[in-house]
């Protein structure tokens, strides 16, 4: 499926980037629908960025989900047994709040490193 395309190609789990200099005359001509608006945060790859890089907003997203499945939990099982919370814990909370930590994981081993 891959084959012939002449661009930078990123392979994701579910998802393929491709990326290139639109430099000549008929590859401006296919964005010649309108300007591109710039925005002051973008989803991508399902994480929110900022025009600075930050990550912050999606970072507190994650908390606001991971904290409304916590209260679903709360108001739903009246058992508060770890046999009984641990399981729901790992099966709807952890993940929110662990979508993509691959890519602001690196960032915490360096500033681990600089304090040392």
């Amino acid at each position: 499926m891959d084959s012939g395309i002449e661009c930078a190609l990123s392979k994701f789990a579910d998802d393929t980037k491709l990326c290139g200099v639109g430099d000549t005359g008929q590859s401006q001509a296919r964005l010649a629908r309108g300007w591109i608006e710039s925005s002051p945060e973008e989803k991508d790859l399902g994480v929110l960025v900022d025009e600075k890089l930050n990550m912050s907003r999606q970072c507190a997203l994650a908390a606001q989900k991971a904290n409304r499945v916590l209260g679903r939990i709360k108001r739903s099982v009246t058992s508060r047994s770890r046999e009984v919370i641990l399981p729901l814990y790992s099966t709807l909370v952890r993940p929110h709040l662990e979508y993509c930590i691959q890519l602001w994981g690196p960032r915490r081993t360096k500033d681990k490193d600089l304090l040392q």
